[in-house]
């Protein structure tokens, strides 16, 4: 059998485009004793044939072909594959093995299954070798692979040049995003030692929910009622954690607070953020071009964004001298802007912001800094990445102002660990601390009341 996209058996891995190839025959396929034991049946089926599919096929040429011609080319090896494991498949679900392969084929290579499946949040790609994924909040390996590094580099700039991006050489690194908002991080040689690194944050198709989140354990209903009616109030917050602590999955489920007549501009370096309102510009950062030139920056995103008439500002993760510009829009008229920023806890996530203010360069004091800050900020909520893999909002505080040159914080809400389990699992209780936010009479004034017990520090949330 003629094949334009499959390799002979005494073929180099490199051959021309579209040069007609000879199939391997069918002695060629692996014994069925090579088969992991399927977990995940479907799934495990179709990593297994995708591991054999790459090994066989001219995957350059594939890059020109359309799904029927890549369906008529695989149908056969399907069929033969499972016959030779003897996989009880009736006719349907063989048509859906090998259509979703073929879509596999023309997306992003073996990572396909990965991205397609709900329960997996990371995708962590450590050469061309091995593949992990995070799945509830636990790191494991997977059987996939990529068949040499030009194959898992075919896969990069699939993804970097959707959105108008390189990496190579010369920009050896890059962030990206999938069309779905996931967000991507690569990293190549010459500064990855060992061959191309890939990092992919996968994100919900169905955006969270704080209710969602309350399933989850990650927060709970008082602590979502403060929340909403400090969005609804127009209150400045700002959404404090570490790597994956859930800090963009919270500022998603915050917006949804947001009337929906307010005009939204959100800034981010990967556009992540689905914010459900119909009154949304979004904004996003450009890295140089080859010869360094067309940078564009948060910070100049900012400015702009304040002439595009914003009720409220969006910001992603300010990581930078952008800080400055954020507090002077939250300041200013655009009260009820939100953003994240890395910090272990809400005093570390102050010391952040005064850090990045003074990056801008601004003739400032320390105590005019803090000044600004406790003006413009008015909740730093702090998300957390547990030890058993479990998110949690451990804390929401309120800035209440300033006492000499110190921003003074207090907590509201915290989560406190009782005990962990022999499997590893934290056990333990959210509890209000007793304290009632400054702001109530004002959402009072406003409509928004809160419940009898809400800050009662006697009864576990």
């Amino acid at each position: 059998m003629l094949g334009r996209f499959t390799k002979g058996p005494s073929e180099p891995r490199v051959e021309p485009r579209v040069e007609p190839i000879v199939t391997l025959p069918v002695a060629a396929l692996p014994p069925a004793a090579d088969v992991e034991p399927a977990g995940d049946d479907f799934l495990t089926l179709k990593v297994e044939l995708h591991r054999h599919l790459i090994d066989r096929f001219n995957l350059a040429a594939l890059e020109t072909a359309s799904k029927d011609e890549i369906l008529n080319e695989i149908r056969p090896i399907v069929r033969e594959f499972v016959r030779a494991r003897a996989v009880p498949l009736n006719a349907r679900e063989l048509d859906r093995l090998t259509s979703e392969t073929a879509d596999e084929m023309l997306g992003l290579g073996p990572i396909e299954p990965l991205l397609k499946d709900d329960s997996i949040t990371d995708i962590l790609i450590n050469t061309h070798k091995r593949v992990f994924i995070e799945r509830r909040g636990v790191i494991e390996e997977t059987a996939i692979r990529f068949r040499d590094e030009a194959h898992l580099l075919r896969v990069i700039n699939k993804i970097v040049s959707a959105i108008g991006r390189r990496v190579d050489e010369s920009a050896p690194m890059a962030d990206a995003r999938l069309e779905d908002g996931s967000r991507v991080n690569i990293a190549v040689r010459p500064v990855s030692v060992d061959g191309p690194l890939v990092s992919i944050r996968k994100f919900s198709k169905n955006p969270y929910s704080l209710e969602r989140l309350m399933a989850l354990n990650s927060i709970r209903q008082p602590m979502i009622d403060l929340l909403r009616i400090a969005v609804q109030s127009r209150k400045s917050i700002l959404v404090s954690g570490g790597t994956g602590s859930g800090k963009t999955t919270l500022l998603n489920a915050l917006s949804s607070y947001i009337p929906a007549k307010e005009r939204l501009i959100t800034i981010e370096d990967a556009a992540e953020l689905q914010l459900q309102q119909p009154h949304v510009g979004r904004l996003e950062t450009r890295p140089p071009n080859v010869e360094g030139k067309g940078e564009v920056r948060q910070r100049e995103l900012l400015k702009n964004a304040l002439r595009m008439r914003p009720d409220r500002i969006i910001v992603g993760e300010v990581r930078g001298e952008e800080a400055f510009d954020m507090l002077q829009a939250m300041n200013t008229g655009h009260e009820g802007s939100m953003t994240t920023i890395h910090a272990n806890t809400p005093r570390d996530a102050i010391s952040r912001l005064e850090q990045m203010v003074g990056m801008a360069g601004m003739p400032m004091t320390h105590e005019s800094i803090r000044a600004q800050i406790a003006s413009a900020i008015d909740i730093i909520v702090q998300t957390q990445r547990l030890s058993d893999g479990g998110r949690r909002v451990v804390s929401i505080s309120e800035l209440t102002g300033m006492e000499g040159n110190v921003v003074q914080l207090q907590e509201i809400y915290h989560f406190v660990r009782r005990e962990v389990t022999p499997e590893g699992k934290i056990i333990g209780d959210f509890r209000a601390t007793g304290v009632r936010p400054r702001f109530a009479p004002e959402a009072a004034t406003l409509g928004h009341h809160f419940a009898k017990d809400a800050f009662n520090p006697q009864v576990a949330l």
